[in-house]
């Protein structure tokens, strides 16, 4: 979408929004200081933006809620709102059905101002403090987050996040994408490295399982045309059972040739299909999600002697 935005005159909840913009090597990246949105991606010869973002943030707070965002500090769903954390029994904020955390909760790091730390031509870093008890979740904890543009061209972002005491820390961004500028993603081809996903029950909650995608429409395995809502996609694709190095695992490609390769260090990586509109598709890297409920998830367990480094990267080509 178009961007309306100037630098620092826009304000959401009475607090001022800044609008910071990268470019270098053929990629121009603007990022908002509300919940560290990615709000638009632009490749040199490509006149539409590849993610969808709003023109204004009145839209952030509507139809483009989570867009682009940063969410957590623990993304996706926590079953009853609690968790068991360094021994002790959790209450989060309930914002899903009234009974469930959703997206680390309605002020969550999607809905926060950031702290700008650095701005360069190729380089943003923003930062966020959650104090003790924010949200309903333990420790005082710094996060910090680190967009780059790298030859490719690339874009790079690290999120980091420190704490004074045990917690659990599971972000990721949360960008819709559509290469083709179209208002539906039915030309788009899909292809991710993972042998099972989580399957979940009619409200989205992982079932516990992790199941082969082999001779299930998840499959993915090799590069296939997007059938929306046949089935639906709300899941998470199992890539490994510990954090790795930096690895390339999915791969979109729009009608007009343009792919997108997305690398990440994480577990996981979660697919939304955007139902009921199918405008764009949101890819997820994250740790399984409700890792807390269920024992054979990988942990989301951060601690002042082990913080926690999620890494995602965005390559572009044509």
């Amino acid at each position: 979408m178009g961007n309306a935005l100037t630098d620092l005159d826009a304000t959401f909840d009475d607090d001022s929004v800044k609008s910071l913009t990268l470019c270098a090597h053929g990629l121009t990246v603007r990022v908002l200081t509300l919940g560290a949105i990615l709000q638009d991606v632009r490749l040199d010869g490509i006149e539409h933006s590849l993610t969808l973002g709003s023109a204004d943030l009145a839209g952030y707070k509507d139809a483009f809620k989570y867009h682009g965002a940063i969410v957590g500090p623990v993304a996706n769903r926590i079953t009853n709102a609690t968790a068991e954390i360094d021994g002790f029994v959790h209450q989060f904020e309930t914002n899903l059905n009234d009974k469930h955390t959703l997206h680390g909760g309605v002020n969550g790091t999607h809905a926060r101002i950031w702290d700008v730390v650095e701005h360069s031509e190729d380089r943003i870093e923003l930062s966020l403090k959650l104090a003790d008890g924010d949200g309903g979740f333990p420790a005082n904890r710094i996060v910090t987050a680190c967009f780059e543009i790298l030859h490719g061209p690339a874009l790079r972002l690290t999120i980091t996040t420190t704490t004074d005491a045990p917690s659990i820390a599971n972000l990721t961004n949360h960008s819709y994408w559509n290469l083709d500028g179209s208002n539906h993603m039915r030309d788009h081809t899909l292809q991710i490295e993972a042998e099972n996903y989580l399957p979940t029950n009619a409200t989205s909650f992982p079932t516990g399982e992790i199941t082969p995608v082999s001779e299930t429409p998840f499959d993915f395995t090799t590069c296939k045309l997007l059938t929306l809502g046949s089935p639906p996609i709300d899941h998470t694709f199992c890539l490994s059972q510990h954090r790795r190095a930096l690895t390339e695992v999915l791969h979109l490609t729009g009608a007009n040739g343009l792919s997108m390769h997305v690398a990440t260090t994480e577990t996981g990586m979660h697919v939304y299909d955007d139902r009921p509109t199918y405008a764009g598709i949101a890819i997820e890297a994250q740790s399984w999600p409700d890792a807390p409920r269920h024992w054979r998830f990988p942990s989301i367990e951060v601690t002042p002697q082990a913080p926690v480094q999620q890494i995602t990267q965005w390559r572009f080509s044509r």
